[in-house]
């Protein structure tokens, strides 16, 4: 009798443990298989075909669309209902979209994604009422640091150090009034700490902001740090290690990156005219047609117009006492009352009035005369107010040490290297 109940019980524990066994198998075979899923611009792609492909020159939204599968008098009721949101007939020949149709024999489009640039997207959903929105994919600031030193110019040493181009724009606005960058001498050299943009971890897409920079010009070292004034109206500037501003009330140039082909000259003659005085009252400012033209301070639009021998021109009032003038443009890009803001654009380099090459003649107004802006004991912008420089000074005692701690080991060799060279 025991030996038939240890039988007994011993054959229950064998077909429990078994089954067991058999439904921890089936569990495992069960996550094995299961799909990867995967989720982009908030849709779940297992779920439909995703065909991803480039605007075409001349390619229009309809076209996509009919060639996957959506009827014409369809996409008329699509295109009308997504104009309030966006107008497809600016898609751009180049950038990428994707099409999501059903994940049938039929591949009928579902949903149109439109990619202007890596962030950005637009959806167009048809699935049964259509429905658009603009979208953004997530962005990584990660900080990074650089170094870098001048052998002919600021933008080959950015670009010899595989870095962003837009680090020299940067660094041109930042030392605009303290640095003179088309005289650099070679062994000029700089640090920086910057952030830059990511998406998925991997695709940059720009630059962010430059928290700090050191720039040694003609053995002259000058800091500059990135610090918020107003957080509210998140106004921010660049001040050096002692608070004092870099900027001026106004930009020496309304062009980036140009040259002066003629100055501000009463007695200026001119062989087209027979050796005759012709003042000039502007400066001049060489550049390819289409180089855009900021505004050299804070101002209000008071003129913007075509003209005689000024061409196409813009004037902006800064205050009671100063405007300036740019003529010229091929192309304005402000209206008459329009607030413009330092460094705005403004218009566009061209030939229009009386010109014999492009270029903008930037005009100087001075209690209502025009003067030379380079003879001008121009004002500072406002400085760091008074109860903000202890937190200034706070702020920027880590970003100091992280800037004088960037080694400098490959500066100064190749410092001596260009040195020995001459």
């Amino acid at each position: 009798m025991r030996r038939s109940i240890l039988f007994i019980l011993g054959f229950i524990l064998f077909y429990s443990c078994q089954k067991e066994a058999k439904e921890v198998a089936e569990i495992d075979s069960a996550e094995e298989v299961k799909p990867l899923i995967i989720e982009e611009f908030g849709y779940i792609l297992n779920n439909y075909k995703v065909i991803k492909d480039t605007i075409k020159s001349g390619e229009s939204f309809g076209e996509i669309l009919d060639r996957h599968h959506i009827d014409y008098p369809e996409i008329y009721k699509i295109a009308a209902a997504a104009r309030d949101t966006f107008d497809i007939r600016k898609l751009r020949a180049g950038k990428p979209y994707t099409i999501l149709a059903k994940n049938d024999s039929t591949e009928r489009a579902q949903v149109f994604i439109y990619q202007p640039n890596k962030v950005e997207y637009l959806i167009v959903d048809f699935t049964d009422s259509v429905q658009t929105k603009f979208g953004r994919k997530e962005v990584k600031i990660v900080e990074k640091t650089a170094t870098g030193i001048i052998e002919s110019s600021l933008s080959e040493a950015i670009e010899g150090q595989n870095l962003n181009y837009i680090l020299a724009h940067e660094m041109s606005d930042i030392y605009a009034w303290t640095i003179d960058f088309f005289h650099l001498q070679k062994g000029d050299n700089f640090k920086l700490i910057y952030e830059e943009k990511y998406i998925n971890d991997t695709i940059p897409v720009g630059i962010g902001n430059i928290k700090a920079a050191y720039f040694v010009h003609k053995d002259n070292p000058i800091y500059a740090f990135n610090f918020i004034t107003d957080s509210t109206k998140n106004i921010n500037d660049y001040y050096d290690e002692n608070a004092k501003t870099l900027r001026r009330q106004f930009l020496k140039s309304p062009i980036k990156f140009s040259r002066i082909s003629s100055r501000y000259n009463l007695k200026r003659r001119i062989k087209y005219y027979g050796n005759k005085v012709r003042a000039h009252r502007g400066t001049d400012f060489a550049a390819n047609v289409g180089t855009p033209i900021m505004s050299t301070a804070n101002g209000t639009v008071v003129e913007s117009r075509y003209k005689g021998g000024n061409g196409n021109y813009v004037k902006v009032k800064h205050n009671s006492t100063y405007s300036t003038q740019y003529l010229h443009m091929k192309k304005r890009a402000v209206q008459k009352g329009q607030y413009v803001k330092q460094g705005d654009v403004i218009g566009y380099v061209g030939m229009t009035g009386n010109t014999a090459g492009p270029h903008v003649c930037y005009r100087f107004w001075k209690n209502g005369k025009q003067v030379d802006p380079f003879k001008q004991k121009l004002p500072s912008a406002a400085p760091i107010k008074e109860h903000l420089k202890d937190d200034y000074f706070t702020y920027i005692s880590p970003l100091k040490r992280q800037l004088d701690d960037i080694p400098n080991s490959y500066l100064q060799t190749e410092i001596a290297a260009s040195l020995s060279a001459e």
